[in-house]
């Protein structure tokens, strides 16, 4: 199931939600983004890659770093158009139940040897083809958990979109009547030479990073930082895997901050 939603122009407006998990110098250039967003990601500075886990596997939860699609009431559409995606998810990526599979195809672990509550194994040629086109059988990244035995569980996958994407566009990938889109937003990050600074705490919070209280420009540059109005670019996980409940697959958790 494939959906060709831009065109060539959108390379200049794909963002970090590839960069984030280590995408390659090359593409980045390609992906057209300022030089000020793309260091901050850059996945050779450890701390930056954490926060960037983080907050791409925790919570979807009400905060100033998240924005969130609308949630709208499914029409019989939408809900058929879900069903068909995970069937065609189910069928395209079951092989990548065994993760060795997944390796050999092209999908690297981001982290490798950081425990982790859902690992990201990324294909960087599938990711960059999402910033043109959506094909459910080519998701950016494959979600793993992990078992007793320390063995990968296929739970899901992760599909990113770019972050100029209109909502009509979103919705003609995933539709936004069964899931919420979402990007990570307004973060404040240490200077390029100031890596050690990402451990700053301040009244028993973090300076830097997804959970600092600091959302503004005008705060970020009094303690030095530099501000990152977006930080990924759209995306969403479908746990197609993990469950047949379609509140599981999709999400179903409440959030204020919308678009």
């Amino acid at each position: 199931m494939t959906v060709n939603v831009f065109g060539a122009s959108v390379a200049r407006y794909s963002i970090v939600a590839l960069i984030v998990v280590g995408f390659p110098a090359a593409c980045r250039a390609q992906a057209g983004q300022g030089a000020a967003q793309m260091g901050a990601m850059d996945s050779t500075d450890h701390p930056a890659a954490m926060a960037a886990h983080d907050a791409m596997s925790g919570p979807i939860s009400p905060d100033p770093h998240m924005i969130l699609t609308s949630p709208r009431a499914p029409s019989a559409a939408d809900s058929g158009r879900a069903a068909a995606l995970v069937r065609a998810m189910r069928e395209a990526l079951a092989r990548y139940r065994d993760v060795h599979v997944a390796e050999t195809d092209g999908f690297r672990q981001f982290l490798p040897g950081v425990k982790q509550p859902v690992y990201h194994f990324t294909n960087w040629r599938w990711a960059m083809g999402e910033m043109f086109r959506f094909d459910a059988a080519r998701p950016t990244s494959l979600l793993y958990r992990t078992d007793a035995a320390g063995g990968f569980v296929l739970v899901g996958v992760m599909y990113s979109a770019p972050a100029r994407a209109s909502l009509d566009e979103l919705d003609r990938r995933v539709p936004l009547g069964v899931a919420r889109w979402h990007e990570h937003v307004r973060w404040c990050v240490p200077p390029r030479d100031g890596a050690a600074r990402w451990r700053e705490l301040r009244d028993g919070k973090p300076v830097f990073g997804p959970k600092s209280p600091i959302a503004t420009a005008e705060a970020c540059a009094a303690v030095g930082g530099r501000f990152l109005p977006r930080i990924f670019g759209w995306m969403v996980h479908v746990m197609a895997f993990e469950s047949d409940d379609p509140k599981v697959i999709w999400g179903s958790a409440e959030h204020s901050h919308t678009r």
